[in-house]
Protein backbone atom coordinates (compact mmCIF):
# COMPACT_ATOMS: atom_id res chain seq x y z
CA UNK A 1 0.00 0.00 0.00
CA UNK A 2 1.59 3.50 -1.21
CA UNK A 3 1.88 5.60 2.21
CA UNK A 4 1.49 9.26 0.18
CA UNK A 5 -1.67 8.28 -0.71
CA UNK A 6 -2.81 7.01 2.70
CA UNK A 7 -1.93 10.46 3.99
CA UNK A 8 -4.22 12.00 1.61
CA UNK A 9 -7.37 10.08 1.87
CA UNK A 10 -6.27 7.38 4.89
CA UNK A 11 -4.49 4.41 5.26
CA UNK A 12 -7.70 2.32 5.55
CA UNK A 13 -9.44 3.92 2.32
CA UNK A 14 -5.69 3.30 0.39
CA UNK A 15 -5.64 -0.15 1.35
CA UNK A 16 -9.06 -1.07 0.40
CA UNK A 17 -8.73 1.13 -2.74
CA UNK A 18 -5.25 -1.24 -3.81
CA UNK A 19 -7.21 -4.55 -2.69
CA UNK A 20 -9.45 -3.43 -5.88
CA UNK A 21 -6.86 -2.20 -8.04
CA UNK A 22 -5.14 -5.70 -7.62
CA UNK A 23 -8.56 -7.68 -8.59
CA UNK A 24 -8.55 -5.40 -11.02
CA UNK A 25 -5.23 -6.23 -12.94
CA UNK A 26 -5.70 -10.06 -11.82
CA UNK A 27 -8.41 -10.04 -14.09
CA UNK A 28 -7.49 -7.70 -17.08
CA UNK A 29 -4.28 -10.03 -17.26
CA UNK A 30 -5.36 -12.84 -16.68
CA UNK A 31 -4.85 -14.15 -19.94
CA UNK A 32 -1.84 -12.70 -20.78
CA UNK A 33 1.68 -14.69 -20.84
CA UNK A 34 1.97 -18.50 -20.28
CA UNK A 35 2.54 -17.91 -16.73
CA UNK A 36 1.13 -15.19 -14.21
CA UNK A 37 2.41 -15.20 -11.15
CA UNK A 38 1.55 -12.87 -8.23
CA UNK A 39 4.27 -12.00 -5.79
CA UNK A 40 2.43 -11.00 -2.49
CA UNK A 41 3.45 -9.84 1.14
CA UNK A 42 2.63 -10.39 4.32
CA UNK A 43 2.92 -14.07 4.18
CA UNK A 44 0.23 -15.08 6.24
CA UNK A 45 -2.34 -13.56 3.51
CA UNK A 46 -1.93 -16.09 1.30
CA UNK A 47 -5.34 -17.34 1.34
CA UNK A 48 -6.95 -14.13 0.70
CA UNK A 49 -4.77 -13.30 -2.09
CA UNK A 50 -5.66 -16.67 -3.64
CA UNK A 51 -9.06 -16.22 -3.44
CA UNK A 52 -8.14 -12.47 -5.14
CA UNK A 53 -6.32 -13.67 -7.56
CA UNK A 54 -8.36 -16.69 -8.84
CA UNK A 55 -7.09 -19.58 -10.62
CA UNK A 56 -5.24 -18.00 -13.22
CA UNK A 57 -2.26 -17.03 -10.66
CA UNK A 58 -0.04 -18.99 -9.49
CA UNK A 59 1.12 -17.04 -6.27
CA UNK A 60 4.48 -16.17 -4.69
CA UNK A 61 6.21 -14.77 -1.11
CA UNK A 62 7.76 -11.81 -1.86
CA UNK A 63 11.52 -11.89 -0.65
CA UNK A 64 12.69 -9.29 1.60
CA UNK A 65 15.22 -6.71 1.10
CA UNK A 66 14.09 -3.17 -0.67
CA UNK A 67 12.26 -2.54 -4.31
CA UNK A 68 15.13 -3.67 -5.90
CA UNK A 69 15.84 -7.16 -3.91
CA UNK A 70 12.63 -8.59 -4.29
CA UNK A 71 12.26 -7.56 -8.22
CA UNK A 72 15.60 -8.93 -8.53
CA UNK A 73 14.58 -12.28 -6.58
CA UNK A 74 11.66 -12.31 -8.70
CA UNK A 75 13.38 -12.00 -12.12
CA UNK A 76 15.99 -15.04 -10.53
CA UNK A 77 12.94 -17.04 -9.62
CA UNK A 78 11.51 -17.33 -13.13
CA UNK A 79 14.26 -17.73 -15.34
CA UNK A 80 15.35 -20.63 -12.95
CA UNK A 81 11.95 -21.47 -13.76
CA UNK A 82 13.36 -21.61 -17.57
CA UNK A 83 11.17 -18.56 -18.60
CA UNK A 84 12.40 -17.07 -21.88
CA UNK A 85 11.11 -13.29 -21.26
CA UNK A 86 9.61 -12.05 -17.87
CA UNK A 87 7.43 -8.88 -17.53
CA UNK A 88 7.11 -7.16 -14.27
CA UNK A 89 4.23 -4.73 -13.25
CA UNK A 90 3.29 -3.72 -9.97
CA UNK A 91 -0.34 -2.83 -8.51
CA UNK A 92 -0.92 0.70 -8.70
CA UNK A 93 -1.54 0.79 -12.60
CA UNK A 94 -4.76 -0.84 -13.17
CA UNK A 95 -5.99 0.37 -16.54
CA UNK A 96 -2.64 0.17 -17.99
CA UNK A 97 -3.47 -1.03 -21.43
CA UNK A 98 -3.50 -5.03 -22.31
CA UNK A 99 -0.89 -3.96 -25.14
CA UNK A 100 1.61 -2.39 -23.52
CA UNK A 101 2.27 -5.68 -22.08
CA UNK A 102 2.07 -7.27 -25.34
CA UNK A 103 4.47 -5.12 -26.68
CA UNK A 104 6.97 -5.37 -23.80
CA UNK A 105 7.26 -9.15 -24.86
CA UNK A 106 7.24 -8.71 -28.38
CA UNK A 107 10.13 -5.99 -27.91
CA UNK A 108 12.12 -8.72 -25.24
CA UNK A 109 12.49 -10.68 -28.83
CA UNK A 110 14.34 -7.85 -29.98
CA UNK A 111 16.03 -6.71 -26.53
CA UNK A 112 17.39 -8.14 -23.26
CA UNK A 113 15.00 -5.19 -21.38
CA UNK A 114 12.27 -3.33 -21.81
CA UNK A 115 11.11 -0.15 -19.92
CA UNK A 116 7.68 1.65 -19.71
CA UNK A 117 8.35 4.78 -18.34
CA UNK A 118 6.15 6.58 -15.96
CA UNK A 119 5.32 10.35 -15.58
CA UNK A 120 6.89 10.68 -12.35
CA UNK A 121 10.18 9.46 -13.13
CA UNK A 122 10.38 6.21 -12.78
CA UNK A 123 8.81 2.91 -14.31
CA UNK A 124 5.46 1.01 -14.58
CA UNK A 125 6.75 -2.01 -16.07
CA UNK A 126 10.40 -3.94 -16.23
CA UNK A 127 10.69 -6.74 -18.48
CA UNK A 128 13.93 -8.59 -19.29
CA UNK A 129 14.62 -11.39 -21.55
CA UNK A 130 18.13 -14.44 -20.84
CA UNK A 131 18.45 -13.46 -17.56
CA UNK A 132 18.45 -11.01 -14.79
CA UNK A 133 19.45 -7.30 -15.72
CA UNK A 134 22.17 -5.39 -13.43
CA UNK A 135 19.66 -2.49 -13.07
CA UNK A 136 17.91 -3.50 -9.30
CA UNK A 137 21.20 -2.01 -6.90
CA UNK A 138 21.99 1.47 -6.34
CA UNK A 139 18.74 2.80 -7.09
CA UNK A 140 16.81 5.70 -5.39
CA UNK A 141 13.50 3.29 -5.49
CA UNK A 142 10.98 6.03 -4.88
CA UNK A 143 12.22 8.80 -5.91
CA UNK A 144 11.94 10.77 -9.67
CA UNK A 145 15.58 9.29 -10.36
CA UNK A 146 14.68 5.63 -10.97
CA UNK A 147 14.32 6.08 -14.58
CA UNK A 148 17.82 8.31 -15.29
CA UNK A 149 19.44 5.81 -12.83
CA UNK A 150 18.18 2.61 -14.46
CA UNK A 151 18.75 3.88 -17.85
CA UNK A 152 22.38 5.17 -16.57
CA UNK A 153 23.05 1.43 -15.80
CA UNK A 154 22.03 -0.25 -18.63
CA UNK A 155 24.13 2.26 -20.48
CA UNK A 156 27.17 0.84 -18.43
CA UNK A 157 27.00 -2.79 -19.18
CA UNK A 158 26.33 -2.00 -22.76
CA UNK A 159 22.82 -3.17 -22.96
CA UNK A 160 20.49 -1.71 -25.29
CA UNK A 161 16.64 -1.48 -24.03
CA UNK A 162 12.84 -1.33 -25.72
CA UNK A 163 10.44 1.10 -24.59
CA UNK A 164 6.99 1.48 -24.17
CA UNK A 165 4.69 4.91 -24.27
CA UNK A 166 5.05 6.83 -21.17
CA UNK A 167 2.11 6.41 -18.49
CA UNK A 168 1.07 6.55 -14.75
CA UNK A 169 1.09 4.60 -11.51
CA UNK A 170 -1.46 5.93 -9.02
CA UNK A 171 0.93 6.75 -5.54
CA UNK A 172 -0.46 10.02 -4.05
CA UNK A 173 -3.64 12.01 -4.49
CA UNK A 174 -2.57 13.74 -7.86
CA UNK A 175 -2.38 10.62 -9.69
CA UNK A 176 -5.60 9.22 -8.19
CA UNK A 177 -7.13 12.48 -9.21
CA UNK A 178 -5.83 11.52 -13.04
CA UNK A 179 -7.23 7.77 -12.63
CA UNK A 180 -10.65 9.75 -11.69
CA UNK A 181 -10.26 11.84 -15.18
CA UNK A 182 -9.51 9.04 -17.32
CA UNK A 183 -11.92 6.47 -15.38
CA UNK A 184 -15.13 9.28 -15.99
CA UNK A 185 -14.85 8.68 -19.71
CA UNK A 186 -14.01 4.90 -19.97
CA UNK A 187 -15.72 3.34 -16.68
CA UNK A 188 -18.89 2.23 -19.00
CA UNK A 189 -16.73 0.07 -21.27
CA UNK A 190 -16.37 -2.76 -19.29
CA UNK A 191 -18.11 -4.11 -15.59
CA UNK A 192 -13.89 -3.99 -14.07
CA UNK A 193 -13.78 -0.45 -15.05
CA UNK A 194 -17.19 0.58 -13.34
CA UNK A 195 -16.39 -1.34 -10.29
CA UNK A 196 -12.94 0.20 -10.51
CA UNK A 197 -14.68 3.47 -11.25
CA UNK A 198 -17.22 2.91 -8.26
CA UNK A 199 -14.01 2.31 -5.64
CA UNK A 200 -12.36 5.64 -6.95
CA UNK A 201 -15.73 7.45 -5.98
CA UNK A 202 -15.84 6.31 -3.14
CA UNK A 203 -12.34 7.40 -1.25
CA UNK A 204 -11.41 10.54 -3.53
CA UNK A 205 -13.00 13.57 -1.85
CA UNK A 206 -15.72 15.41 -2.74
CA UNK A 207 -13.65 18.79 -3.13
CA UNK A 208 -11.38 16.65 -5.02
CA UNK A 209 -13.69 15.16 -7.48
CA UNK A 210 -15.15 18.75 -8.05
CA UNK A 211 -11.69 20.02 -9.26
CA UNK A 212 -11.60 17.56 -11.49
CA UNK A 213 -14.39 17.83 -13.93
Amino acid sequence: MKTRLGTGIGHDLASELYRVFLLTICRRFEAVGDRRILAYTPDDRHVDFEELAGPCWELERQSTGDLGCRMQDYFGAAFQKDADAVVLIGSDAPTLPLEFVQRAFDLLAEYRVVLGPSSDGGYYLVGASGGVPPIFSGISWSSPHVWSQTTELLDKAGLLFGTLPTSYDVDDQSTLNRLYKELKETHRSSPLLADLWDAVRRVLPERDRTATK
